[in-house]
């Protein structure tokens, strides 16, 4: 089973083309359409199925940075349900947000919200800086093992989406106030 970016043949990147991703889309959808293998055996037919569900998929997961940062660290086991450590010194920068917003909950304080915002803003923005060289030089990477930088991929991915989380409880105070 061919992984999805050779479906598109295409190197592994955290970064792509988007136009470039679409248009490979749009090709191989159009050569698997099933309306073109009607008259073909059933077998055939199936083929044609899983070929054009594998394009769709592959598309989906590709076009999406999260998914394509997802996809490309479970393809290499970096990323393993229930096996991902959030580093400590992260956890307790975040514990000061996290008791802020429970102080939030109980007394409502607009301008603490918007400084909760803020501030979680600029550690996302922070963490983005970081590590787009990396990602924009993976996998000709310089002084460091592609295992290495998939590593701080998988940091930055956990991170991110730990802060997604406050961001996700801050905009339901935003939805209440």
């Amino acid at each position: 089973m061919s992984n999805y970016f050779e479906i598109y043949d295409i190197p592994e990147s955290f970064l792509l083309d988007e136009k470039a991703l679409k248009n490979t889309y749009y090709k191989l959808s159009r050569e698997y359409h099933p309306d073109f293998y009607a008259n073909e055996p059933q077998e055939k037919q199936q083929e044609i199925l899983q070929l054009s569900t594998r394009n769709t998929n592959a598309y989906r997961t590709l076009s999406d940075p999260d998914l394509r940062m997802q996809y490309i660290l479970k393809a290499h086991g970096i990323l393993e349900e229930g096996k991902n450590e959030i580093p400590s010194d992260f956890l307790m920068e975040m514990m000061d947000i996290n008791e802020e917003l429970m102080e939030l909950e109980f007394d409502f304080d607009a301008d603490k919200f918007h400084e909760i915002g803020e501030k979680t803003n600029g550690v996302v923005a922070q963490l983005d800086n970081d590590i787009l060289p990396v990602l924009q030089r993976y996998p000709e990477l310089h002084g460091v093992t592609k295992d290495e930088a998939l590593q701080q991929v998988k940091t930055y991915y956990l991170k991110k989406k730990y802060l997604l989380r406050i961001q996700e409880t801050l905009s339901k105070f935003a939805a209440r106030s």
